[in-house]
């Protein structure tokens, strides 16, 4: 796990900003040091922190929540999207004479607290997660290392009997491990204990102990209000927002900075394009969602339909989604899906979103038929805009693959084109995969990467990221909605001259 203060990069922030510290990565046996040398550099300051971890060593854990409670300091699940310099970027002088060494936004969109990150969290005053973040639990997976020990006793005979005089162990070989998959007693008495300290119920161990070592149990908002794990139903928004440094009395994680803002704070085309990954700079405009019926004659008066999803994958592409999927309600439309990556946080967020409803999806773009949603006077016919899907020569990169692994049915024709770029946040990516069932083999080709790489699709199908060899056909072509098994996405609309056609009523 890598800590650094991030400044808030807000427009119309300066010179008052809220400040964090961003907790990233795995939980090990170094990381309470790591943060005991943070707090130190603050000298006292009470920094809120943002935790995106998919969790690691329990004793870890253990050991930051009560350093957080201790310093008493809130906490939220959330990532940190830096611009400028970067944490990992060596000799970064993009923020020198800016007043902080690393700026940035926190979002809960794609983050998570896994594993033993939840008994870190349980460390803060305020605990905050929000709708859009994911925190899970499972059973406590224990390491056993044996070894085999030889020793060297010297004793004299005193009186008939031999008295030991020293015990010298003179050579210590390992003697392979062991795992158990369940907490022992000992284990769940510490946790217990340590709940409880944090004021936290006991239906979080309970969850735990519930659940098996190999998978991963969201807890849901309600039901962690209920257990006291959450303080509030918030999001990461109470800890950073620019408003907290505008009120009468600002937040104790507001500093303020003398000078014009100008020459503090990066200038908003600037955060604007730090925001994303750099991928998104060729990926073209924000990706646009929109319902699309097929227009195909041979599928009328039942024809599918679709979201279109295209473009660059940004911060703003799980909100959009999200609300395009809260006006269909219960209706379960394919995503079809052509984009040349971007955010990473984002398309875990995206991936999570379709996976919760169950969504499938195949990598081809929508060819508008009417008029192109974009144009002003453009209007859907029935909610949807007419279209076919096509995919032949179309993309899917890098985030975009993160999406497609959140599908329930994963498509990607012999045609379209899917490829993996290297990764940053690779144990974030690999709690992800592991979290949508998808096996270890394709984390393990992401980690290989050096360069872009296309995939095939027999690779795809064989890593597990598509779950058949059919294209986007199989889920938007004219012939979907005649299966005896109808589909969710085939609508029925009545033919243009139903009503001429219908009996005459009184």
């Amino acid at each position: 796990m890598r800590f650094v203060v991030v400044r808030s990069n807000a427009p119309g922030c300066e010179p008052n900003c809220p400040e964090w510290i961003s907790a990233d990565g795995t939980i090990d046996a170094g990381t309470p040091s790591l943060l005991k040398r943070t707090l130190k550099a603050l000298r006292g300051r009470q920094l809120p922190v943002v935790v995106n971890s998919p969790g690691g060593n329990v004793d870890a854990a253990l050991a930051l929540g009560r350093m957080i409670r201790k310093n008493k300091l809130d906490i939220a699940v959330g990532v940190t999207v830096f611009s400028g310099c970067q944490p990992e970027a060596k000799n970064c002088g993009d923020n020198k004479g800016k007043s902080a060494d690393y700026f940035g936004a926190a979002y809960d969109d794609g983050a998570m607290c896994n594993s033993a990150c939840p008994l870190m969290f349980s460390g803060g005053v305020r605990r905050v997660v929000g709708d859009f973040g994911y925190l899970g639990v499972h059973q406590i997976t224990t390491t056993y290392q044996r070894e085999k020990l030889l020793y060297r006793t010297t004793y004299r005979i005193v009186n008939g009997r031999k008295k030991i005089i020293s015990t010298k162990v003179v050579s210590r070989k390992n003697a392979g491990s062991y795992k158990t998959y369940e907490m022992s007693r000992t284990v769940e008495k510490t946790l217990s204990a340590y709940l409880k300290e944090m004021g936290i119920a006991d239906g979080v161990l309970e969850v735990m102990k519930a659940t098996p070592a190999s998978e991963i149990r969201q807890i849901p908002l309600d039901d962690m209000v209920m257990m006291k794990l959450v303080t509030s139903r918030d999001a990461v928004d109470l800890l950073t927002t620019v408003s907290l440094c505008g009120l009468a009395q600002p937040a104790t994680n507001c500093r303020q900075i003398a000078g014009p803002a100008s020459k503090t704070t990066p200038s908003a085309a600037t955060r604007a394009m730090a925001a994303v990954q750099p991928e998104t700079a060729k990926a073209g405009g924000d990706m646009r969602f929109v319902v699309v019926r097929g227009s195909n004659p041979l599928c009328n008066p039942d024809c599918p339909e679709w979201i279109s999803a295209e473009g660059a994958i940004t911060n703003r592409a799980p909100g959009k989604l999200r609300q395009l999927l809260a006006t269909l309600g219960n209706r379960r439309l394919p995503i079809v899906i052509s984009s040349h990556g971007g955010d990473l946080p984002s398309a875990i967020a995206m991936g999570r979103l379709i996976h919760e409803r169950k969504l499938d999806i195949a990598v081809a773009r929508t060819d508008f038929v009417d008029c192109d949603p974009g144009a002003w006077n453009c209007l859907a016919t029935e909610g949807a805009y007419a279209g076919l899907s096509i995919d032949a020569g179309v993309e899917c990169d890098s985030g975009c693959a993160l999406v497609v692994a959140g599908g329930a049915r994963r498509l990607v024709g012999p045609r379209a084109r899917l490829s993996l770029y290297p990764m940053g946040q690779k144990l974030v990516v690999k709690a992800y995969l592991d979290e949508m069932a998808i096996g270890p083999a394709l984390f393990a080709t992401i980690e290989r990467r050096s360069t872009e790489g296309q995939l095939d699709p027999d690779a795809m199908l064989k890593l597990g990221l598509t779950t058949g060899p059919q294209s986007v056909d199989a889920l938007t072509g004219s012939t979907t909605c005649k299966a005896v098994a109808k589909p969710d996405n085939c609508l029925g609309l009545p033919a243009a001259n139903a009503q001429a056609d219908a009996p005459a009523r009184l």
